[in-house]
């Protein structure tokens, strides 16, 4: 049973923000001012399984842009990433319009105030435990991971789930 007050049978995407998400909101910078992000394996492994299983798409909306970003969420197997993004909610429209996703079948993932208006027009808004405070107020769901240590795990674990296709070795057991 899901601990997210929502029917998640019928979550047909998530959306994710970087910073403050799927990496901590503080990094360090590399000596050429260039932010280092940090990247959670286990946000990785939700992330590749949700995609291999075929029932989520997942997308990538931030404004971060850095050597390395695209890449990472490539070799996940995530198609759609939108980086440097500046208007987040006309990128998330788009998006959705384009794939047919309606907002109750759409999840978001931020952390502060440019991901609000992503937030409110979706389904299922989530925030990071330590989210802006207006973000947390705005999320259905809040996850207990922090940013960067496994938001995306817990919220998709948990959407694959109810699918059962988490881990379909639990799943032929349970069958």
């Amino acid at each position: 049973m899901s601990k997210i007050a929502y029917d998640l049978s019928k979550m047909r995407a998530v959306v994710f923000d970087i910073d403050g998400v799927l990496s901590p909101a503080t990094v360090s910078l590399g000596e050429n001012g260039i932010p280092c992000r940090m990247a959670n394996l286990r946000d990785g492994y939700a992330m590749q399984r949700a995609i291999q299983t075929g029932t989520l798409d997942l997308c990538i909306i931030s404004s971060a842009d850095a050597p390395g970003l695209r890449e990472r969420f490539r070799n996940l197997g995530v198609k759609d990433i939108y980086l440097n993004a500046g208007d987040k909610f006309e990128i998330l429209k788009y998006w959705m319009e384009r794939r047919g996703y309606l907002p109750e079948e759409t999840a978001y993932v931020g952390d502060d105030i440019p991901d609000l208006s992503c937030m409110r027009y979706v389904g299922l808004p989530v925030a990071p435990s330590d989210a802006a405070p207006e973000c947390r107020d705005a999320a259905r769901y809040i996850t207990k991971a922090a940013g960067g240590y496994g938001v995306a795990r817990e919220l998709l674990e948990q959407i694959l789930k109810v699918r059962r296709v988490w881990n379909t070795e639990t799943n032929k057991e349970n069958a």
